[in-house]
C-alpha cells in the first residue's frame, strides 16, 4: 500500500495501554487508510518532531502531525491531536470531533492531561513497543 500524497501521523507513547487502544480503534474505522502510526519512543518520531521544535520524550502527550508530505504540515497536540484523528475517519467520527471542538480548548487539554497522568494505572503499560497487527502493520512507520 502506497501512502496518499497527504497523510497524518499519530504520535503515541508505545508502551501504553490506552495509546495502543487509541491506534486499534483507529485503525478499524479508517476506511480510506489516511492515518499512519509512529511511537514516541521511535527514530522518525524524534526526527519529525524534532524538526517542529518538539520533544517525543514528553510521553504524556500524543502528537498529529496533520498534511504530512502536502507541504503545510502542522502538528497538533493532545485534545486538538486526538479530534485531528477522529476528523480524518469521517462520518460520525467526523460530526463527533466537530462537537469535540465547541470544548474550549484550555478545558479539553486539563481532561486530556487528567486522563494522560493516571493512563498507566487505569490503562496498564507494556514492556515494549506493541507490535502492530497483521493488516495494519505498514501503516505503522516505526516498523
Amino acid at each position: 500500500m502506497s501512502a496518499p500524497s497527504s497523510t497524518t501521523i499519530v504520535f503515541y507513547d508505545g508502551v501504553c495501554g490506552l495509546c495502543n487502544r487509541l491506534n486499534q480503534f483507529l485503525l478499524r474505522r479508517d476506511h480510506d487508510a489516511r492515518i499512519r502510526f509512529a511511537a514516541l519512543q521511535s527514530p522518525i518520531a524524534r526526527q519529525l518532531l524534532a524538526a517542529h521544535g518538539l520533544d517525543p520524550a514528553d510521553l504524556d502527550t500524543v502528537y498529529v502531525m496533520a498534511d504530512w508530505r502536502a507541504g503545510t504540515e502542522r502538528v497538533l497536540s493532545r485534545s486538538k491531536a486526538v479530534l485531528h484523528a477522529l476528523d480524518q475517519l469521517g462520518g460520525p467520527w467526523r460530526a463527533l470531533a466537530m462537537a469535540g471542538g465547541l470544548v474550549p480548548s484550555p478545558l479539553a487539554d486539563l481532561l486530556y492531561r487528567v486522563v494522560a497522568r493516571n493512563r498507566y494505572r487505569i490503562f496498564g503499560r507494556f514492556d515494549a513497543c506493541q507490535i502492530p497487527p497483521p493488516g495494519g502493520r505498514e501503516r505503522f512507520l516505526d516498523q
